[in-house]
Formats: structure tokens, sequence, C-alpha cells
């Protein structure tokens, strides 16, 4: 398993596995605690594993954590998606950078989304399954959601929204979100 840095957002990372194919499909490793661990993370930390199964259009975000933040490993297990990270670390000097990646079924691979960055995503097939590993058990108190059209963070979702949870819908927008956090 290779670990590529993604260079939009500092400390995002891209897990490529090796698959093994022949004719009955593929095998292939999906984590490797010795990868997490080259590139400085403790594999250990993360506490808990999410699936969610979203249809073509669904649109899922952008998502992040207040507080200590949530960093996730973050596949499409089955199907395709239209995966976007943005940087909301202040600190950072990837500070609003965004990276958006087409994570699929048949790669496998796994992006490592740091705490502190929002996530979302579009599934680009009639199925697509998200598999997430997080460091810190969720807590919907400290969830935050951002508008996903934000005219500020200018994204090209792939396709026009099917569907989107109430709360997607109605986020605010990066500038109230930065706002509340300063407060």
């Amino acid at each position: 398993m290779k670990a590529t840095e993604v260079p939009a957002i500092a400390g995002a990372y891209l897990f490529e596995p090796t698959p093994y194919a022949d004719e009955r499909g593929f095998f292939c490793r999906t984590f490797d605690a010795d990868a997490v661990r080259s590139i400085g993370l403790d594999p250990d930390a993360f506490v808990q594993d999410s699936l969610s199964r979203s249809v073509r259009g669904v649109l899922r975000g952008l998502h992040l954590r207040s507080g200590a933040g949530e960093a996730k490993l973050v596949r499409c297990s089955y199907g395709k998606v239209f995966d976007v990270i943005v940087d909301l670390r202040p600190n950072s000097p990837t500070y609003l950078g965004r990276a958006s990646f087409e994570l699929s079924g048949d790669t496998q691979v796994t992006l490592y989304v740091p705490a502190g960055c929002a996530h979302g995503f579009q599934a680009l097939t009639e199925t697509a399954d998200v598999s997430y590993r997080i460091d810190r058990p969720h807590d919907p108190a400290e969830d935050v959601t951002i508008a996903f059209d934000d005219p500020e963070l200018a994204i090209d979702w792939p396709l026009p929204p099917t569907s989107m949870s109430r709360r997607d819908r109605g986020a605010p927008s990066l500038a109230q979100v930065l706002k509340q956090q300063e407060d």
C-alpha cells in the first residue's frame, strides 16, 4: 500500500492498495497499520467504523466536527463517488484549500481527511457505499455543516443533487460557519 500526499491539503493523504486480480475478481488490503504509521499517524487512534449507502446524485456534506475535530479515513467500497475536502484549519499552510477526487470500489483508494477539514461527496453510480474510519466516537452535538453550493467554495459537483438531508439542504455558508467558530 502506497501513501501519497495531497498537495492542496496539508496533512491529507491517499492510500493506494495493490490489488491482486485474477479471473475471480480481486483481493486487496484496505487498511494497513504500517502504511498509516509511515505518515506519522497512530493506527490505533481510529475508534469507529461506519458505512453509508447512497444512490446516484445523492450529496452528503460538507461536514466537519467542532472542538477537537475528527480525522477520518474515507473509502468508496462499492460504486463511485466524487469526494471533496476543504481545509478549514486557520493555521494550516493550505487554509481554505480544496481538493476533489473520484473514489471507487474498483480502486479501493482510501483518503485520509485531517481533523479540521470539511468533507463531502456525491454518489456517481446507482449505488455507492462509502466506508469511514474515524478517530473519535461520533457526537452529533459537534456536527457542523457548510452549504455544498457556497459560491466562495465554488465546488463543481458533477451532477445536480437528487437528494440530501434537511441539515445539508439548509446549511449555512462558509462565512457564517467561520464567524461562529470565531465567537
